[in-house]
C-alpha cells in the first residue's frame, strides 16, 4: 500500500482539528464529541480506512493527555474500549459508503457506526468495566459515567455524522478529483 502526501495531509489535519477541539472537552462534550466523530470518519473517507483507523486509535490518547479524564485515570481500560468504539464508526461509515454505490451508502454507514458505536462502549464501558473497576470513592458519580459512555456517546457520534454528511457532500467531488 503506497501512502500518498495527500493522505498524510488530511490525516494530520484531522488529527490538528481533533486536537484543539479536545482543549475545549471541559467545556462540553457536545462539541468536541461530534467534532473528533466527525474528523475520524473525514480521515476515513479522505485518506482511506486506516488514515480514520489511525486517528481512532490516537485521540483517546491525546484526549487523556490534554484533559486528564479522572475518569480514565481511575479505570485506564477504558482508553482501548473508546479506541474500539472510534474504529467502530469509522469501518462501518467507510464500508457503508464504498460498498452501497449509491447516495444512501454513507447515510446509512453514519447511522449505523453510531448506533454500533454506542451500544459497544455503552455495554463495555457503562455495564462491564465503571461497575467492576470504579473506585469507591468515585461510586456517587458512576450514573454521570455510565451516561457519558453510553447516551452521550450516541448522540455525540449522531452529531458527528451530520457534521461529516454536511462536510463530505462538499469535500466529496473535490478529494475525488485530486484522486
Amino acid at each position: 500500500m503506497k501512502i500518498t502526501t495527500k493522505q498524510i495531509t488530511i490525516t494530520a489535519l484531522m488529527l490538528a482539528i481533533c486536537i484543539v477541539s479536545q482543549f475545549f472537552k471541559n467545556t462540553s462534550v457536545f462539541i468536541t464529541g461530534p467534532i473528533v466523530n466527525a474528523c475520524l470518519i473525514i480521515a476515513g473517507l479522505g485518506a482511506g480506512m486506516y488514515a480514520g483507523i489511525i486517528l481512532s486509535v490516537i485521540t483517546p490518547l491525546t484526549a487523556f493527555w490534554i484533559t486528564g479524564s479522572p475518569i480514565m485515570a481511575a479505570v485506564p481500560a477504558i482508553i482501548p474500549c473508546v479506541m474500539v468504539g472510534n474504529i467502530i464508526i469509522v469501518v462501518c461509515s467507510c464500508l457503508f459508503y464504498q460498498k452501497m454505490k449509491n447516495k444512501a451508502g454513507l447515510p446509512v454507514g453514519l447511522v449505523v457506526g453510531s448506533v454500533a458505536k454506542a451500544l459497544f462502549m455503552g455495554v463495555v464501558i457503562s455495564m462491564i468495566l465503571i461497575p467492576m473497576m470504579l473506585p469507591e470513592k468515585m461510586l456517587p458519580k458512576m450514573a454521570v459515567f455510565q451516561m457519558t459512555f453510553s447516551v452521550y456517546q450516541l448522540i455525540t457520534a449522531l452529531i458527528g455524522s451530520l457534521l461529516t454528511w454536511l462536510i463530505w457532500l462538499r469535500l466529496e467531488k473535490v478529494v475525488k478529483e485530486e484522486a
